[in-house]
């Protein structure tokens, strides 16, 4: 790079549990630039208060660089955190957040750094997304919340992003957006990450692939239905979205899947549920209530119906 270009300050706070790919993911990209660019691009510190590590949610553990204060300024400041984000109660370190906002950092969630920044109130008002696992749970604690189904979204200052693996493509887009599409690629190259995806590609693999299915009234009905968790259409809708009569859809449907309409939706919803038992930090009736069910009574009863035990076994 011909010219000499400002360097920018990225702080990683890593949440006790983060997960070490979406880690990975956003610290080698920054570094990568620096090497390919033969002089530092990003200075790169991972944050921490009081400890001089932090463990993943795997056999390793994040080295601290610093500890938070308050005099701190950074033109990127990442939160990347897993597990049970939403348990997440430290004041400080969210009112810490919330300071490094009002000085105009760049505010980036990965994973389930979102909830995190949900928590500390810096999200309100912005287009945001998340990991596809956090998101009943978490717009069933903050229903206001501009909630997308992207890889990662970026809205003016706040930047948000599903993780894992996307968190690569997010990365490479900021270096992107900073010096250029020509030196981004040769980061990309150098991750071996060639074909970097756009931030309003989706989370989950395509519906075809999951169900083994290519009826295109079939797949329409079930992205329909992966769409509304919390708040359940009726068959009426879902038969407005297939084009097919009620009756219709419910055979085509069956052929498709072995199971009715609204068996399979039931059965969704209660993957979920299955999925934020063993994941969130939420009360069996929250969780009742972010998978459209109308209490923890129906919930119970059509959970036991299901998988033969009581929701409170899989949160023990």
């Amino acid at each position: 790079m011909q010219n000499t270009p400002k360097l920018q300050s990225v702080g990683i706070l890593p949440i006790a549990g983060f997960p070490l790919l979406s880690y990975a993911s956003v610290v080698d990209p920054f570094r990568f630039a620096n090497e390919l660019n033969g002089q530092p691009l990003y200075d790169v510190v991972t944050l921490g208060r009081g400890a001089n590590h932090v463990e993943s949610s795997g056999p390793a553990f994040a080295k601290i660089d610093r500890q938070m204060s308050n005099d701190m300024v950074f033109d990127y400041l990442f939160v990347i955190a897993g597990g049970r984000p939403e348990a997440f109660s430290d004041k400080k370190t969210l009112s810490w957040i919330v300071r490094l906002a009002r000085k105009g950092a760049s505010i980036v969630g990965v994973s389930g750094g979102p909830v995190i920044l949900a928590k500390a109130g810096v999200v309100s008002g912005y287009r945001m997304t998340v990991h596809w696992e956090h998101a009943p749970s978490l717009l069933e604690t903050h229903p206001d919340l501009l909630l997308e189904r992207t890889l990662f979204t970026k809205d003016r200052k706040r930047i948000t992003c599903g993780g894992g693996a996307a968190a690569l493509d997010m990365t490479l887009a900021l270096i992107k957006q900073d010096h250029g599409a020509d030196f981004v690629r040769r980061v990309s190259d150098w991750c071996l990450h060639t074909d970097i995806r756009e931030a309003s590609s989706a989370q989950r693999k395509a519906v075809p692939i999951s169900v083994g299915t290519a009826n295109a009234a079939v797949l329409r009905v079930m992205a329909k239905m992966e769409e509304n968790i919390s708040t359940p259409v009726s068959l009426s809708e879902l038969s407005e979205v297939a084009g097919l009569s009620g009756r219709q859809l419910n055979r085509v449907f069956a052929r498709s899947t072995g199971e009715t309409v609204m068996a399979h939706y039931r059965n969704l919803r209660l993957e979920f549920a299955s999925n934020l038992l063993r994941s969130s930090a939420l009360s069996i009736t929250q969780i009742a209530l972010a998978t459209g069910f109308s209490g923890s009574s129906h919930f119970t009863t059509a959970f036991r119906a299901k998988y033969s035990v009581l929701p409170s076994s899989l949160r023990a």
